[in-house]
């Protein structure tokens, strides 16, 4: 998984010029259609009853992975398409990209299927 541009920007600035940075309270993951880039650029599913799911992170030493698991609403009355890679949001909607990655393996998301993240599917890891 990847860190955003502005995540970098505001750790940069939390921990080297002592500005503050909020952690959000909730964070929430969002399915792209498109390769997600760090600058936030990607094509993200929308209609279809789609939404971004909240999603709570545990910690073991450097790695934070997803301690429940993230279920998607069941995509109708339309396809949702192949779903490439994922992103970690400070809003449901709109809002910020905190981290991002690639979903492996891709999965077509059609009428009457859901999206859903296993516990300890979703990793961040810091090195």
């Amino acid at each position: 998984m990847s860190k955003s541009d502005f995540l970098e920007q505001k750790v940069l600035d939390h921990v080297l010029i002592n500005t503050a940075y909020a952690s959000p309270v909730t964070v929430y993951v969002g399915l792209f259609t498109t390769v997600l880039q760090d600058d936030g650029s990607g094509t993200e599913v929308s209609g279809n009853a789609y939404a971004r799911r909240p999603v709570t992170f545990s910690r073991a030493g450097s790695v934070c992975t997803n301690s429940a698991e993230a279920t998607f609403a069941v995509a109708t009355p339309g396809n949702w398409g192949l779903l490439v890679s994922f992103g970690v949001y400070d809003a449901a909607t709109a809002g910020n990209l905190l981290y991002h990655g690639a979903i492996s393996p891709t999965k077509t998301v059609n009428v009457g299927d859901a999206a859903r993240f296993a516990i300890g599917q979703l990793s961040v890891i810091e090195n």
